[in-house]
């Protein structure tokens, strides 16, 4: 190793404890955000709808009155196969950008969701969880959860602090 990449990599690993993330070392993406994938036994239309609904049902500060953050989404735009929105965090203000991208399969009858939140704010680094809730929040609260079929996959290393997540609180 040359004394460039050593001095680059080493200016990289201070900027990055400077900054709260994480060493190199410990899986996890340096950006608070949260990727997870769905699968759900309904055909996408449906699912299209329940998010939708949801996202709607939820736009207002007065969903948020018995605690958490089951309020001020924002539909951004939606088709049947992918679905923008919004979600800011009641207290600081903080804005999320979210995504589903929903893909039938099993002869349409089945229906795989990609979904994304992602905070606007640069220098996020960790989110308690605040990423993944965004996201699960709208599944529970659309019962998609009690889909039959209904499958999740995400992990620590492509959602922030998932296992940390405290969705009644986030």
């Amino acid at each position: 190793m040359n004394r460039i990449t050593m001095r680059v990599e080493t200016c990289l690993f201070v900027s990055a404890l400077l900054l709260g993330a994480s060493v190199p070392s410990t899986a996890g993406p340096l950006h608070a955000q949260c990727k997870v994938e769905w699968y759900f036994g309904v055909p996408c239309g449906a699912v299209y709808v329940a998010l939708v609904n949801q996202i709607k049902k939820w736009a207002t500060i007065s969903s948020c009155a018995m605690g958490g953050e089951k309020c001020l989404y924002t539909l951004q735009s939606a088709s049947l196969h992918f679905i923008a929105a919004k979600h800011t965090v009641p207290l600081r203000k903080y804005v999320d950008d979210l995504s589903f991208r929903l893909v039938p399969y099993k002869l349409f009858t089945h229906c795989r969701v990609a979904a994304m939140s992602v905070s606007e704010t640069w220098y996020a680094i960790r989110d308690h969880g605040t990423n993944y809730c965004n996201l699960y929040n709208l599944i529970d609260g659309s019962r998609l959860n009690e889909a039959p079929g209904y499958t999740e996959i995400t992990s620590e290393f492509i959602c922030t602090q998932r296992s940390s997540a405290n969705c009644t609180v986030y």
